[in-house]
């Protein structure tokens, strides 16, 4: 059974590191890492608030004490309702990752799963990511279909 577990501000510098793993392997990404030390302060801070429409959900590294093998990340925003989603709460996917070295072991899989629950318990019926190809399969099989657009949709 594979433990996920809610990211803590302890594990921002982790986060960042599969983050840029993520942007890595999209075509033509910008490589640069200069922006992590920036970006920290705020991804900590949002770590340290477990009531918020922010979350990331990681699975520790088996082999690296201190690393994550695994990421999914969300938010909840807010649009003015519509048919089919009256409420207008929108989950958002986004630096779904997983260490090269710990791929193939259902990780990335089992952190969108327990981000989806967390999604569905603050009433989030719609929930929209962008996928590359290599991680369409995955997103399929949790339910969710393309669109006219690269922007996929699965309905909770």
């Amino acid at each position: 059974m594979t433990l996920v577990r809610r990211a803590v501000p302890e594990d921002a510098a982790e986060v960042l590191r599969l983050r840029q793993v993520m942007i890595d392997s999209m075509a033509g990404a910008d490589s640069a890492t200069g922006w992590q030390a920036e970006s920290r302060p705020e991804l900590t801070a949002r770590l340290a608030e477990p009531e918020g429409q922010f979350a990331a959900f990681a699975v520790d590294h088996p082999e690296r004490p201190g690393a994550l093998a695994a990421l999914a990340v969300g938010t909840i925003e807010y649009r003015i309702g519509r048919a089919g989603n009256p409420r207008g709460t929108i989950g958002y996917v986004f630096s779904v990752a997983t260490d090269p070295g710990a791929r193939r072991r259902g990780y990335a899989r089992a952190c969108m799963e327990t981000l989806l629950e967390w999604f569905r318990e603050r009433g989030v019926r719609q929930v929209h990511l962008t996928a590359s190809a290599d991680a369409e399969p995955l997103y399929a099989s949790l339910g969710f279909r393309l669109k006219p657009d690269p922007m996929m949709e699965l309905t909770l």
